[in-house]
Parts: C-alpha cells; sequence; structure tokens
C-alpha cells in the first residue's frame, strides 16, 4: 500500500514521519522519506509557522502577567475601576516591551548574521587559498582523507554562495534567521493582547453593572484558566508533547504566578487607602 501526502506537503511529511516513529511503523517511515516527499518538503520548507514560536510565546505571557495583575489587584481588594487601569496598562505596555524585545532580538540575529557573511565574502575573495584550507580542516575533523576529502573541498569552493554557507553553517555554527523583525515584533504584540483580554472582560462587565463586582473574580479566574489550558494546548505543536499535559503544565505556571500575585495583594492590602 503507497502512503502518499496531502497538498499541505511539508507540514504533512513530518506529521507522517512523527506517527511512524510514535507507533514504531517502518512503512510509514519510508513514506515519509520517499524522494517525492523529500523533494516537496525541501520546495515548501520555510513557509508559514514560522511566526508560530513568537504567537505562543505573546499568548503565554500575555495571559499569565495580565491575570496576575488581576489576582494581585483581588488580593487587594481594589474596585473594578483601578483593576481595569492596571489590567490594560500592563496589557499595552508590556505587550509593546515584550513585541520590541522580540524585534531587536530577532534584527540583531540578523545583522550579525549579514555581517559575519560580508566578511566571510571578503575572505574568499581575497584569502582563497586560506579559506580552501579551512574547508579542507573541517571536513578532515569528520574523517575525510586523500581523494575523497579533496572532492569535497573541490565541489564546495567551487560555487561562491555554497562556499559562504558552508563557512558559516560549519566554521561559525550560524545560519540564517528567516523570520522577518518586524513580522515577528508584531505577531508577538497581537498575541500578547487577544490572549490577555480574557482575564479582564469580567471585569470590564462589572465595572459597567456593579452587581457583578463580587463574581468578577471568579469569572475571571475560570476564564482565565480555560484559556491558559488552550495556550498550553497551542504549546503541543512546537513541543509534540501529550496536548493535556502541554495544557495542565502552562495552567499550572500561570495558576502559580496568579496565587503569589494575589498573597502579595492581600498582605499589602493595608497601604491602599
Amino acid at each position: 500500500m503507497e502512503l502518499r501526502l496531502g497538498k499541505r506537503g511539508f507540514s504533512d511529511r513530518f506529521s507522517l514521519a512523527r506517527s511512524a516513529y510514535r507507533w514504531r511503523d517502518v512503512e510509514k517511515a519510508q513514506a515519509a522519506h520517499s524522494h517525492e516527499h523529500l523533494e516537496q518538503s525541501l520546495h515548501e520548507s520555510g513557509r508559514g509557522g514560522e511566526h508560530l514560536a513568537d504567537a505562543v510565546l505573546g499568548a503565554t505571557d500575555g495571559i499569565v502577567t495580565t491575570f496576575a495583575v488581576v489576582a494581585g489587584a483581588a488580593g487587594a481588594s481594589l474596585s473594578p475601576g483601578i483593576v481595569l487601569i492596571m489590567g490594560f496598562a500592563n496589557l499595552l505596555a508590556d505587550g509593546f516591551s515584550m513585541a520590541a524585545g522580540n524585534y531587536l532580538g530577532a534584527r540583531s540575529q540578523q545583522d550579525y548574521w549579514l555581517e559575519e557573511r560580508k566578511r566571510e565574502m571578503w575572505e574568499i575573495e581575497y584569502l582563497p587559498e586560506a579559506e580552501r584550507d579551512e574547508i579542507r580542516r573541517l571536513y578532515r575533523r569528520k574523517g575525510f582523507e586523500g581523494e575523497t576529502l579533496e572532492r569535497i573541498v573541490e565541489t564546495i569552493t567551487a560555487d561562491k554562495r555554497r562556499w559562504v554557507e558552508e563557512m558559516m553553517r560549519e566554521e561559525l555554527g550560524i545560519q540564517e534567521e528567516k523570520v522577518a523583525p518586524l513580522a515577528s515584533g508584531a505577531v508577538t504584540f497581537m498575541a500578547f493582547v487577544l490572549a490577555g483580554l480574557p482575564p479582564i472582560l469580567s471585569y470590564v462587565a462589572a465595572f459597567f453593572m456593579p452587581s457583578l463586582s463580587g463574581s468578577a473574580f471568579p469569572l475571571s479566574f475560570a476564564i482565565t484558566g480555560v484559556a491558559l489550558f488552550g495556550v498550553g494546548v497551542a504549546r503541543r505543536f512546537m513541543t509534540r508533547r501529550p496536548w493535556w499535559r502541554s495544557g495542565l503544565e502552562v495552567l499550572g505556571v500561570g495558576g502559580l504566578a496568579a496565587a503569589c500575585a494575589f498573597v502579595v495583594g492581600y498582605l499589602l492590602r493595608g497601604l491602599v487607602r
């Protein structure tokens, strides 16, 4: 029986490979490694999903930090209006800070890669023999000798682009960052804000309907618990761990952070006048 991939190609091939490993299914593994599917995945690699880490990181941080603020305010018995001020201030300021940090980090990685690539290009241009010797030394360390080693060196150095990429990867241990810094920051900010909204929705309702003030925190607690578990489930696309374990892990971390904030708010409630 021949196993074929769908139109999703790249992601389906790796899903098939992971499934084959999980069930120790050799036939599935062979299908995932067929020449046709490998070629398709090479053409489609890097398309889509490159901002998944940014989205999950932003969402996790957004919901945990916002609910921590809400829990601290609830521990101090602050009014819904104060909770909203603190919640929205945290949502926008912290979200922007995190997005800016993600953008600057990605931009720094890109700038570093570009500068190192320019240096390698310059060295290949003006010190070709020295750079060729470096390739030879790198592959000799891998166990290649004699004619085989010389053929490898000749093949790599025959194309300057391939030569540079090899030096970047093998000598420096760095690869090009494919994620666009601006898009990375924007995705982080959007995920942070959207995930950080649920903990304060009940306080928005309590602000306009004072009769709900007493139940604002329990509602926020319940809504946030569901949202935290959902964000944890989404993390499984990165970690490949069981969905329930990933969900419970994020729920536990978020709950611990909220508990700490609540206790601090409760102990310092006497400072509020």
